[in-house]
């Protein structure tokens, strides 16, 4: 349903004199002014807003801006910002003390939340998506014995540097084929392979079949916007992965750090019901704590030290603040939750597709659940399948898309690779000023088409 936009005037949210004295400040102390790169809007310009507090589906700039946020912190707050009993309970949590460097019993009931929505045997908390991911490389290498490892070009498994090999999120937003620092000894065990393209992936088994320790995959691509894995004669990208894993002796390893617990109760699992060897999670997990993890069946998870040979360890993995948050959040992420969700995307999904359509700008708008993309492509591509296609936004279209949104008090992804998130908390009002801004958008974006930056 398409929704009129009201006559009401647009919050005018264009103010940042404050955000760009901090920045100027932060490009001083911190490299590029910032802690993650595509927080800097490179790919959009403009100034980073420096955001002092948020509520609910609203962030609040220092310049006193109150925007709708689309972030969400990339993914981790589900219940929307500062949820009060996620808040009393960590508060309540770090009142006891804030790191004991011993077992807690808040690691072991977020394990066990864990294990009872996804598909794994045993968990270990680390404190990062990109430590999980080096954690379970490591694990996979030592249960086999193999070397190789197989990823996609424009699936992002952190800053792990063997698979710093055309990833997408960041990378792609900077245009950076790789990393500088990662030496070509690091990346030569890693097979990069066109994402959805199953005679690849044949052949590369095929010639490495024996010696292919895991391939990983994100459970379903975000990180250069949302591609889902594909369905060929009525069999599941992923499923065709782990059968093809299956009969080499590899490990089949899904990465769920973004979709897990966010676009189902069990995240990509909850849709195609594909049983990996190994799993990797973060985001919603933390519940916007720094916290991770990975887990499997038990017969692999028991590699790991102190029961087996494969050495792992965190001095703050299994926090008990970051821990509690975790557990809060997945305790009242509830059908109800997810069902909201799905409606609020299917929402914006349409009504961005029209504002978009009525403005003539081409475009393509997929899904995973209730997490989604905007790709701003060429005229005649009607699908977005793998990073290659990806990579021919117009990104010109997609920076001015972006900036009469955050003019009009809507806070995007400042980069065209990226997806949609939305919370529990966004309720119609705050839908209703996000579809009062499309169209403005749609025009500075129809104005700009053209411009590839």
């Amino acid at each position: 349903m398409t929704v009129t936009p009201t006559s009401t005037p647009l919050p005018d949210t264009s103010t940042d004199v404050r955000s760009a004295a901090a920045f100027a400040r932060a490009q001083q102390v911190t490299p590029g002014g910032v802690n993650s790169p595509v927080r800097a809007f490179l790919s959009v310009g403009g100034t980073p807003r420096f955001i002092a507090r948020a509520k609910g589906p609203y962030l609040y700039d220092v310049d006193g801006n109150e925007l709708v946020d689309l972030i969400c912190s990339w993914g981790p707050m589900l219940l929307g910002h500062a949820h009060p009993e996620v808040i009393g309970a960590v508060a309540e949590a770090a009142s006891h003390g804030t790191s004991y460097g011993a077992p807690t019993t808040a690691e072991v009931e977020l394990a066990a939340e864990i294990i009872d929505r996804m598909p794994v045997e045993q968990v270990r908390l680390v404190n990062s998506g990109t430590e999980a991911t080096m954690s379970v490389l490591r694990l996979a290498r030592g249960i086999t014995g193999r070397d190789k490892i197989v990823k996609f070009a424009g699936c992002y498994h952190g800053h792990v540097d063997s698979l710093l090999a055309a990833a997408g999120s960041g990378v792609a937003t900077l245009a950076i084929p790789g990393s500088p620092g990662v030496t070509e000894a690091t990346t030569a065990d890693t097979l990069v392979l066109p994402y959805n393209d199953r005679a690849a992936v044949r052949e590369a088994f095929a010639t490495y079949g024996d010696q292919i320790a895991c391939l990983v995959t994100e459970a379903a691509a975000g990180n250069m916007g949302v591609v889902p894995p594909g369905v060929e004669d009525g069999v599941g990208f992923n499923q065709f992965l782990a059968d093809l894993c299956r009969r080499h002796g590899a490990l089949f390893v899904s990465d769920e750090v973004m979709t897990g617990f966010r676009i189902s109760r069990s995240g990509q699992y909850g849709f195609d019901r594909v049983v990996p060897d190994l799993m990797t999670f973060g985001k919603v997990m933390g519940g916007g704590f720094p916290a991770a993890a990975f887990g499997g069946r038990a017969e692999l998870m028991q590699s790991l030290a102190p029961v087996g040979g494969v050495y792992q360890a965190g001095t703050l993995s299994g926090n008990p603040v970051a821990s509690t948050a975790g557990l809060t959040t997945l305790r009242l992420a509830t059908d109800d939750v997810y069902a909201h969700l799905d409606r609020a995307s299917a929402r914006l999904q349409a009504e961005v597709a029209a504002a978009l359509g009525a403005a003539g700008v081409p475009h393509v708008i997929q899904a995973a659940g209730n997490l989604f993309s905007v790709f701003f492509v060429p005229e005649g591509v009607t699908a977005v399948p793998d990073y290659a296609t990806a990579a021919s936004q117009d990104t010109a279209a997609y920076g001015a898309f972006f900036h009469a949104m955050l003019d009009a008090g809507v806070y995007l992804p400042p980069s065209a690779y990226e997806g949609w998130f939305l919370s529990a908390a966004h309720d119609d009002a705050a839908l209703d000023r996000v579809v009062s801004a499309l169209p403005r958008a749609a025009a500075a974006a129809a104005a700009a088409a053209g411009g590839r930056g």
